[in-house]
C-alpha cells in the first residue's frame, strides 16, 4: 500500500482537453490525463529511474497540453513534459533522451541548487495553477482530460526553471550514461539537441521554450558525438514495442490536438495503418462524426481485441454521445486487459454513478478503491467515493471521502467539518476515527501555515 500523504496537487478526470474548442485552448495551456500516453511514457522512463536509483512511482509526470516544445522539471521530483515535444518528436528515442537528460537533472539535485527561494517560488506557482481549475475539471465530461486552465499565464514558469551551461552539461552526461546502463542509444537525444541547434538564430520570441530554458552549446553536441562513437549501444535500434507505442501516442495526440481538417488530411482514409485508422477515428469524434468513428474503433478492436486503449476510446466515445451503458461495457473491457490502471477504475465508477441505478453503487465504490490504492491525491477520486457512500446512506465513509477531497483542495474549513462529523459517528479507535483524527491534525497544520 502506498504511503499516505496529503498533497496540494489536484490530478482531476474530466473532459478530454485535447479535444477542447479552439477558443479555450487559446487561452493558455492545460494539463492532461490520458492513461495510453502516461503508461507509455512510464514505460520510456521507468529504466532510466531506476539506473540512478529513482523509483518510478516516486516521480510524478505531467502531461502539459501545450504546442511549444518544452520540457522541465521541479523540485519533489517533478517532470512536465508538453504535447508539442512529443508531437514534433521524430521518434521514441527522442523522447526518451529527453526524459533521461530531465532525469539527470532531477538526480544532480539542480532544481534545489538554483536557490531555494526562487525553486519555492517556482513550485508554488505551478502548485496554484494546478489548483486552478478545480471547477472546471468537477464537471468535466470524460477519464481523459483538463485538470486545469491556466488562462494566459506560461505554465513553464521559464523566468524561474533555467539551468546553466554546467548544469546542462552535467545532465547530459547523466543522460548518456543512463541510456549506456539501460543499452539504449544516444542518437535519438544527439538528433533532439540537434533540433533545438536549429533554432539558435531565431529571435527569442520564435524560440521555443526548451532552447531558452536549457542553455545549448556546441561543446555539448561535440560531447554526445564522442560518447556515440565509442559507446557499444550506438547502434542499437529501438525496440519495436517502443518504437510501435511511441507512433500510436503520436498519432493519438495529433488525433486531438490538431485542426479536424488538417487531422483528416493527415490520417486520409485511403491509409489503411493502424495509426492512421486511430488518428482517423479521434478526429471524426470530434467533428463529430460518432457513427465513422465508431466504425474505425470496431475494425481496431476486431484487429487488436486485446488492445485496452482502443476498448477505451471506444467507450470515451460513447460516454460523451449519451450513450453511458454502452460505454461502460467498453470500460469494463478496458479494464479487464490493463487492471490496474486507476484512470480506467475511475471512469466506469464515474458512468456507475451517473447511471443512477442503486444496484451500481457498490460496483462503483469497488472501482474506486483500488483508484485510491495508486492515486491518493487525486481530489476528483475521492469526491466520487463520497457520492457513492453518500447515496450508500454511510455519511461516516462519504465525510472521510469528502474530507480528503477538501484537504487536497486546501479548503481548511470543509476538512474540518467532515472529518470532524466522520469523527464522531465512526467507532473510537478505529480505522475510520483514525483517518479522521489525521484529517484533523493536518487541517490544523495547514491552516498554521496559511496563517503565518
Amino acid at each position: 500500500m502506498l504511503k499516505k500523504r496529503y498533497s496540494t496537487i489536484l490530478l482531476m478526470i474530466s473532459v478530454l482537453c485535447l479535444g477542447l474548442p479552439s477558443h479555450t485552448r487559446a487561452q493558455g495551456s492545460s494539463f492532461i490525463r490520458d492513461a495510453e500516453i502516461e503508461n507509455t511514457i512510464r514505460i520510456f522512463s521507468a529504466p532510466l529511474f531506476r539506473s540512478v536509483g529513482l523509483e518510478p512511482n516516486d516521480v510524478s509526470i505531467y502531461l502539459v497540453n501545450d504546442s511549444s516544445l518544452n520540457a522541465f522539471v521541479t523540485n519533489g521530483q517533478k517532470m512536465f513534459i508538453h504535447t508539442g515535444l512529443l508531437i514534433r518528436s521524430e521518434s521514441a528515442g527522442q523522447v526518451i533522451g529527453v526524459i533521461a537528460h530531465e532525469t539527470g537533472h532531477i538526480s544532480g539535485g539542480h532544481i534545489s541548487r538554483t536557490g531555494d527561494v526562487v525553486a519555492r517560488s517556482a513550485a508554488t506557482s505551478l502548485l496554484g495553477m494546478l489548483l486552478g481549475g478545480a471547477a472546471l475539471a468537477a464537471t468535466g465530461r470524460a477519464d481523459v482530460g483538463t485538470a486545469i486552465l491556466l488562462g494566459s499565464q506560461h505554465i513553464g514558469q521559464r523566468s524561474f526553471l533555467s539551468y546553466t551551461q554546467t548544469q546542462e552539461s552535467a545532465a547530459d552526461q547523466a543522460a548518456i550514461s543512463m541510456l549506456d546502463r539501460t543499452g539504449q542509444s544516444a542518437k535519438g537525444f544527439l538528433e533532439f539537441l540537434n533540433v533545438i541547434k536549429d533554432q539558435e538564430f531565431l529571435t527569442s520570441s520564435r524560440q521555443d521554450a526548451y532552447f531558452r530554458t536549457h542553455p545549448l552549446t556546441h561543446d555539448r553536441i561535440a560531447n554526445i558525438q564522442s560518447h556515440l562513437q565509442q559507446s557499444p549501444y550506438t547502434n542499437t535500434p529501438t525496440a519495436t514495442k517502443i518504437a510501435t507505442l511511441h507512433q500510436r501516442m503520436k498519432a493519438k495526440l495529433q488525433g486531438f490536438i490538431l485542426p479536424i481538417s488538417q487531422a483528416l488530411r493527415l490520417f486520409p482514409a485511403s491509409d489503411k495503418s493502424v495509426n492512421a485508422r486511430y488518428g482517423r477515428a479521434i478526429a471524426l469524434y470530434r467533428r463529430p462524426k460518432l457513427t465513422s468513428a465508431l466504425k474505425l474503433m470496431d475494425g481496431l478492436i476486431a484487429e487488436f481485441p486485446r488492445n485496452p486503449y482502443f476498448h477505451e476510446m471506444k467507450g470515451q466515445m460513447l460516454f460523451e454521445n449519451a450513450r453511458p451503458v454502452e460505454s461502460l461495457k467498453s470500460y469494463n473491457n478496458a479494464i479487464a486487459l490493463l487492471p490496474e490502471s486507476p484512470l480506467l477504475h475511475t471512469q466506469a465508477a464515474r458512468i456507475q454513478l451517473e447511471l443512477n441505478d442503486p444496484q451500481l453503487i457498490d460496483p462503483a465504490i469497488k472501482h474506486l478503491r483500488p483508484a485510491l490504492q495508486i492515486e491518493r491525491d487525486s481530489a476528483f477520486v475521492w469526491r466520487q467515493l463520497g457520492i457513492a457512500y453518500g447515496r450508500k446512506g454511510d455519511i461516516a465513509q462519504s465525510s472521510l471521502a469528502l474530507g480528503e477531497e477538501a484537504l487536497i483542495k486546501g479548503d481548511i474549513k470543509a476538512a474540518q467539518f467532515h472529518a470532524g462529523r466522520a469523527g464522531k459517528l465512526l467507532p473510537h479507535g478505529s480505522r475510520g476515527w483514525l483517518q479522521a483524527q489525521d484529517m484533523i491534525q493536518e487541517a490544523s497544520r495547514q491552516k498554521k501555515r496559511r496563517d503565518r
